[in-house]
C-alpha cells in the first residue's frame, strides 16, 4: 500500500463490526470480491448518463447569462490546468438534439443534467431579474428529452453559484444563501415542475464546502481552515431542507415530483479488520464525509463522532464553541425526513488507518478525522490520480446505506472512471470492465436487499473537469475540444453499455464476452476514422505554420491541447522545417 495523493471520498465501515446482526442478509467478512454474478436488473430499472452545465454548457456569457463562481475563478491564471475553462466546453447549449441523438443511441431511460442557477438568475436574486432566454434553453431541453421518452432528472446546484452572491454574500458562508436558494429552486418547480418530476437539490455538497471553503481548489477559491468548509456545509443542509418543505407544501400535490439530494460516497475499508483504532478510523472516514450530510438528514443531527472530535479538538486550541456548528432542537426536526430519495455518488475507495494529528499545529477538516488514507498499488488507475478501480466497494457501500438509513430509494447519480493520456484512444477497454465490474456489485447489493432504482453513468460526454480543465476525460463519448465545432465520437464503452441497458443486466458469460469483442472491433474502425481527421487538421496547420511561422505556430499551440503521438511527430518535423526555410532566408 501506498499514501494516497488526494484526499478521496468517505464511507463507514463500524457498521462491520456494529451491524452484522442487522444485516443478516449481507456477509461482511465475505472476501468473495473477485466473483461476478450472471443476472438482470429488476423490471422497470432505469439506465442514464449524467452531465452538469457548467462542465458542458459553454456559452458562459451569452443569451443574459450572468456569471457564476466558476466563470471568474476559472478566469484567474493558475487556477485550472493549463488555464482552461468552461467558457466553450463541449457548447451543450447549442447541441440539444446532437446530444440527445446520442442518448436515443444508447437507450437511456434517463438523462440528469443541472440547470446554471446564473443563466436563468443573473445575480442569482429572484427579484432583480429572470432571464427568460435561459429558462427557455432549459425548457427546449427538457420537452425534447421527454419527446424521445427520456426522463429529465434534474439537479438544482451542481456547484455554479451566481458570483453576485459570493461577492455581496460571501457565498455559502452566509447564511441568506438559503432563501436566494429557496427563491431559485421555487422558480424552477413553478416553470419546469409540469414535466420534471426528479430533482436534486445539491451535488456532492462535501466538493462545494470543503475543496471551495478550505482547501481553494474549487470555485470561490477560499481557504477557510477548519472552519469554512463547516459552516458552508451547515448553510447547504439549512437550504436543501428548506427547498424539500417548499415542493412538499407548495408543490407535491400538484405535481407528483420528488426530491433528493446527490451525495459521494466512497468505501472505507479498515486496513486491519481485526484492529479496533483501524476499525474506529474507517467509521469517521464515513462519518466525516457522506454521514456529515445523510446523518442529518436521514437522523436530524451531525454523526457523532463528528461532534465528539470537532468538539475535543476546538476545546484544546481554546475555543469557547466547536468549529462545527449546531442545529436547534427545532432545525433538527425541520431537517430530519426531508429526503424523497437518495443520489449516491460513488467512483473508488480507500484503506483506513488510525493516525492521530496534534490540535496545536492548527486544525483542518483533513486533521480533525485522525486518519490516514491508504490504496493497494495493484488497484487499476488508468485517469484520475484519486480515482483507483475497486469494484467490490461499490456493494459494501450500498449495503451500509440500507442499515445506516432505513434502506432509502437510491438512485445511482455519478459512477464512471476517467482517463488521462496524451494519445486520442476511443477503444476504452479499462472503462468498460470498470462498468461492467461497478454494475456487477451494484447488482449484487440489490439481490441483498438494497433498494436501488437507477443507474447513472457519470458522464455522456468528455467535458471540463474543474481544475483539472480537459486533461481528464470520463466521457462515453470522445469530444475534440480542438475543433470549434466540438464533434463527439463514441468510445468502445459505449457500444458495451448500451447492451447492460438492452438486456438490462448480464445474460450469460458468454453474451457479455461478445459484447466487450463487438464494443473493440467497432471502435478500431472509428479510431482511423478520428485519426484521419486529426492529421487533416494538423496538416492544415503546418501549411499556415509554412506561410506563416510565428502567428501559426503561437495560433496552433492553443489549438493542440491533447495531442497525439502522430500529431507530435508531425509537428517536430514542421519545426524543422520552418529552421530550414528561416536558415535559407
Amino acid at each position: 500500500m501506498m499514501l494516497s495523493h488526494r484526499v478521496g471520498r468517505a464511507c463507514h465501515v463500524l457498521v462491520l463490526v456494529l451491524c452484522l446482526s442487522a444485516a443478516e442478509d449481507f456477509d461482511w467478512s465475505a472476501n468473495n470480491h473477485d466473483s461476478f454474478y450472471y443476472g438482470t436488473f429488476p423490471n422497470g430499472f432505469s439506465w442514464g448518463a449524467g452531465s452538469s452545465a457548467y462542465q458542458t454548457e459553454g456559452a458562459w456569457d451569452k443569451d443574459g447569462k450572468g456569471l457564476s463562481i466558476w466563470d471568474v475563478f476559472t478566469h484567474k491564471k493558475g487556477k485550472t490546468f493549463l488555464n482552461d475553462t468552461g467558457d466553450s466546453s463541449c457548447e451543450g447549449y447549442y447541441r440539444i438534439k446532437d446530444d440527445i441523438s446520442l442518448m436515443k443511441e444508447l437507450n437511456l431511460n434517463h438523462y440528469r443534467f443541472s440547470i446554471s442557477w446564473p443563466r436563468i438568475m443573473p445575480t442569482g436574486i429572484r427579484s432583480d431579474h429572470v432571464n427568460e432566454k435561459g429558462v427557455k434553453y432549459y425548457d427546449a431541453l427538457i420537452d425534447d428529452l421527454l419527446e424521445h421518452n427520456i426522463t429529465p432528472i434534474v439537479t438544482l446546484y451542481h456547484w455554479d453559484l451566481p458570483q453576485v452572491l459570493q461577492e455581496k454574500y460571501g457565498g455559502w458562508q452566509n447564511i441568506s444563501m438559503i432563501n436566494y436558494f429557496n427563491n431559485f429552486a421555487s422558480l424552477c418547480f413553478e416553470r419546469y415542475g409540469d414535466r420534471v418530476k426528479h430533482w436534486i437539490t445539491f451535488n456532492n455538497p462535501w466538493s462545494a464546502a470543503v475543496e471551495g471553503y478550505e482547501t481553494g481548489e474549487h470555485a470561490p477559491g477560499l481557504k477557510l481552515r477548519g472552519t469554512g468548509a463547516y459552516r458552508a456545509a451547515h448553510h447547504i443542509i439549512k437550504a436543501h431542507a428548506k427547498v424539500w418543505h417548499t415542493y412538499d407544501t407548495q408543490w407535491r400535490n400538484k405535481q407528483r415530483g420528488m426530491v433528493g439530494i446527490s451525495l459521494s460516497g466512497d468505501w472505507g475499508e479498515p486496513v486491519d479488520i481485526t484492529n479496533q483504532k483501524d476499525i474506529e478510523a474507517a467509521e469517521r472516514y464515513v462519518q466525516f464525509y457522506i454521514g456529515w450530510f445523510a446523518t442529518p438528514i436521514f437522523h436530524g443531527d451531525y454523526p457523532q463522532v463528528m461532534k465528539d472530535f470537532i468538539g475535543r479538538k476546538s476545546a484544546q486550541q481554546g475555543l469557547g464553541t466547536s468549529r462545527l456548528p449546531t442545529f436547534s432542537s427545532q432545525e433538527k426536526s425541520y431537517i430530519k425526513g426531508t429526503c424523497d430519495f437518495l443520489g449516491v455518488g460513488h467512483f473508488t475507495t480507500r484503506y483506513i488507518t488510525q493516525k492521530n494529528f496534534p490540535s496545536n499545529r492548527g486544525s483542518t477538516y483533513f486533521s480533525d478525522r485522525d486518519i490516514a488514507e491508504l490504496v493497494d498499488p495493484r488497484w487499476p488507475d488508468p485517469g484520475s490520480e484519486w480515482l483507483y478501480s475497486v469494484p467490490w466497494g461499490f456493494r459494501r457501500l450500498l449495503n451500509f446505506i440500507k442499515t445506516q438509513y432505513g434502506n432509502p430509494m437510491i438512485f445511482i447519480t455519478e459512477n464512471g472512471v476517467s482517463e488521462k493520456m496524451l494519445c486520442t484512444e476511443l477503444c476504452d477497454d479499462w472503462r468498460i470492465q470498470y462498468y461492467k465490474d461497478y454494475i456487477n456489485e451494484m447488482l449484487k447489493a440489490i439481490r441483498d436487499g438494497v433498494n436501488v432504482k437507477g443507474y447513472t453513468a457519470w458522464s455522456l460526454l468528455d467535458k471540463f473537469e474543474w481544475d483539472e480543465g480537459y486533461s481528464e476525460r470520463f466521457g462515453l463519448y470522445y469530444v475534440d475540444f480542438r475543433n470549434k465545432n466540438k464533434p463527439r465520437y463514441p468510445k468502445a464503452s459505449v457500444q458495451f453499455y448500451k447492451r447492460i441497458i438492452k438486456f438490462n443486466g448480464f445474460p450469460n458469460q458468454r453474451e457479455v464476452e461478445n459484447w466487450k469483442r463487438k464494443a473493440t472491433e467497432t471502435c478500431s474502425t472509428s479510431n482511423q476514422l478520428l485519426a484521419a481527421e486529426e492529421q487533416r487538421n494538423t496538416a492544415a496547420n503546418i501549411l499556415r505554420l509554412i506561410h506563416d511561422p510565428l502567428t501559426s505556430h503561437m495560433e496552433m499551440v492553443t489549438e493542440v491541447v491533447v495531442p497525439t503521438v502522430c500529431t507530435l511527430c508531425i509537428l517536430i518535423s514542421a519545426v524543422f522545417l520552418m529552421f530550414l526555410l528561416r536558415k535559407r532566408n
